[in-house]
């Protein structure tokens, strides 16, 4: 029996992801946050800071600082210097801060997370869209639409690597051309890579939009955090890697007066996670590619149901636009599973649902999902 087979009761746990459905008999797979204990080594880590019992304004360790920077080197070959990194309370904060630091109009593609369909909007700026095209079931990205959707007044691209919601873990030459394009049109390029630590495939690597090359990371703003793939985002910790000392700069300036500080417990389980977690890291990959497989399996089995291979992250990205629903996400809710509503990401009629629980729960869901396609 694996850890991550462990059933915890979240009804009472202040959880956002399940009380939306309190007191109502729905299977909540929306939000992106796993349904499994942080690793025993954060939870050790955290025990030890509660010890101390004062818990005052707090500030990266050097401690904190090396394991990061070690991290970047031994999972991705990435060479980054301390000065670069500027500690946020959430990556979410990050991409409202670009956005703000950045003048000029914003680019990016859909279907997508949405705070970056929110954020440009947040900060006074126009947001431009471009659709990902698929081709055999894979998600890729139209060059000739990327140009077409980008203008002379673009200032800032956003980048969703790995991506959110279709799961594509984007390959070098797939991010050369990103880079290229930047280049080109000398944009900013801020790249949200909060799921780097959850890639499935075992031929797969993360490769950061920065280590691409010395023009990359001098365009570059890359977000990072420990709460996905350590399963901590209620700790609030993410930083920005930002090479560029003036580009830099004006993110810091945006940042002044409505940024609060990391707190305290988040830096030390960000620590603890990127230094101790390597095994526990191990086996939740083995884990998610096998709730990955199971799902594939079912939902492809399904007549006019269709989902794309899940290179990475744990949420899947489901087409059900064949059963002409008008309300798709509350179809699926009056069968029993709360599921993310496609509309959100700018893409109506599909539906992503989070694998990121234990195999028995997500067994029910199939079962629940399923009926719920049939059922008119």
């Amino acid at each position: 029996m694996s850890i991550f087979d462990r059933i915890i009761d979240r009804q009472a746990s202040g959880s956002i992801k399940w009380s939306k459905y309190a007191g109502r008999d729905i299977l909540p797979l929306w939000v992106a946050d796993m349904d499994f204990a942080a690793p025993p080594a954060v939870l050790e880590a955290l025990q030890e800071r509660l010890t101390h019992a004062v818990f005052g304004y707090g500030h990266a360790p050097t401690s904190l600082t090396e394991s990061v920077l070690t991290h970047l080197v031994s999972e991705y070959q990435w060479q980054v210097e301390a000065d670069w990194i500027v500690w946020l309370p959430g990556l979410v904060s990050g991409l409202n801060i670009a956005c703000r630091a950045i003048d000029g109009e914003v680019l990016t593609a859909t279907p997508i997370y949405p705070p970056f369909l929110s954020a440009p909007k947040l900060s006074g700026r126009v947001l431009n869209r471009v659709d990902l095209a698929q081709t055999d079931g894979r998600w890729h990205w139209d060059k000739n639409a990327l140009s077409e959707a980008s203008t002379a007044a673009t200032r800032l691209f956003l980048l969703c690597h790995p991506h959110n919601p279709v799961g594509r873990c984007w390959s070098r030459e797939e991010l050369l051309d990103l880079a290229a394009f930047a280049e080109a049109r000398d944009l900013i390029v801020c790249s949200d890579e909060i799921h780097c630590g959850l890639i499935l495939d075992a031929d797969k690597h993360h490769i950061p939009f920065a280590s691409l090359s010395p023009d990359a990371a001098k365009r570059s703003i890359t977000l990072m955090a420990p709460s996905k793939t350590f399963n901590i985002p209620g700790l609030g910790c993410a930083f920005a890697v930002i090479p560029d000392a003036g580009l830099r700069r004006r993110f810091l300036r945006a940042m002044d007066g409505i940024v609060p500080h990391v707190n305290v417990l988040g830096l030390a389980a960000c620590e603890a996670a990127y230094r101790d977690c390597t095994e526990w890291h191990h086996e939740l990959i083995a884990y998610l590619a096998g709730n990955r497989d199971l799902l594939e399996a079912a939902v492809n089995a399904i007549p006019g149901i269709k989902m794309s291979h899940v290179e990475a992250t744990y949420l899947a990205w489901i087409d059900v636009r064949s059963l002409g629903l008008a309300q798709a996400a509350a179809h699926f809710e009056a069968h029993g599973l709360g599921l993310s509503d496609g509309a959100d990401f700018g893409a109506p009629g599909w539906l992503r649902l989070n694998f990121g629980c234990p195999r028995s729960t997500l067994e029910e869901a199939l079962r629940r999902f399923k009926q719920a396609c049939t059922a008119r």
